[in-house]
């Protein structure tokens, strides 16, 4: 690959100037998808039958691994690679939807983070010493297993309710750490990754996040108390942050702005659940410590 793994050298961050401040104006580009998605999620989610919810994440977690491999690997993976890749995306979901393997869940998962903390740090080092199938492995993982764990959310009680809840403090956090990190935010938080997040934006994103996870409990999920909700958005919040700049690294390593334009005035499918993917994991696992078996 001839794109500079560690991208473009960003002077001006790393003299220690200020970022600057650069407002990202409201448009109505960025409203269509929700009005159509929006309403489907939630009837999908509320309404219709567990199985229609496992095939949306599947319909999500395979498109984000295409670009996942399109971002990541160059040349792309071929044809066949792919369509091995996606089964295994549906094998694993489909696991995690009707079976009960939780220590082996758990286990990949901290292995798929762990990986990601790593290649944040060192992308030239993992790429050069991880062989394309492993990759194409690990992508595999990181959408299905990560992804996964909203199946699981589902199969809790008041499932429908806690899926609502983590999105909603998900994109709390990254709405907030957006708009007010563009307008206000003067001090990078990760220069060589993302230049443009800031840690003005970072302490917007969590204000924001517990916000709207006091509203949620206040308005349709009282069963997690003002100390959970405050604890779960400042967790959510840092927890999205590292899978929003682990998807900035391999962006930045391909050279490119977006995982895809699949979504208009958003990018691709990737974009939008970077900060998801590790943002359901820490969820579900909080909720299981919290409170035991009996979540079950």
């Amino acid at each position: 690959m001839t794109n500079n793994p560690n991208g473009p050298d960003l002077s001006p961050s790393a003299g220690g100037q200020e970022v600057q401040k650069k407002s990202h104006k409201f448009t109505l580009e960025r409203v269509y998808p929700a009005l159509v998605f929006v309403p489907l999620f939630y009837l999908a989610v509320r309404y219709l039958p567990p199985v229609v919810f496992f095939f949306l994440i599947v319909i999500v977690a395979s498109l984000a691994f295409l670009e996942f491999t399109k971002v990541s690997l160059a040349p792309p993976p071929s044809t066949m690679a792919l369509g091995v890749g996606i089964v295994g995306i549906w094998l694993f979901l489909a696991g995690m939807q009707w079976t009960t393997f939780l220590l082996p869940t758990i286990i990949f998962t901290i292995l798929i983070v762990a990986l990601l903390v790593i290649f944040m740090f060192i992308p030239l080092q993992m790429r050069q010493c991880l062989p394309r199938p492993m990759a194409v492995l690990f992508g595999i993982g990181y959408m299905g297993i990560c992804l996964g764990h909203l199946l699981l959310i589902r199969k809790l009680e008041s499932g429908d309710l806690l899926i609502f809840f983590v999105l909603i403090v998900t994109w709390a956090a990254d709405i907030g750490g957006y708009y007010i990190g563009a307008s206000m935010g003067r001090r990078p938080i990760a220069p060589r990754l993302s230049p443009k997040k800031t840690i003005e934006g970072f302490i917007a994103g969590m204000i924001f996040s517990v916000i709207l996870a006091i509203v949620s409990h206040l308005w349709f999920l009282s069963s997690l108390s003002i100390q959970d909700c405050i604890i779960i958005g400042i967790v959510l919040a840092c927890v999205g942050l590292v899978g929003d700049l682990a998807e900035s690294a391999f962006k930045r390593s391909a050279g490119v702005k977006d995982s895809g334009s699949l979504i208009p005035g958003h990018g691709g499918v990737l974009d939008r659940i970077d900060s998801l993917l590790l943002t359901a994991p820490a969820f579900y696992y909080y909720i299981l410590l919290n409170n035991g078996t009996s979540f079950i």
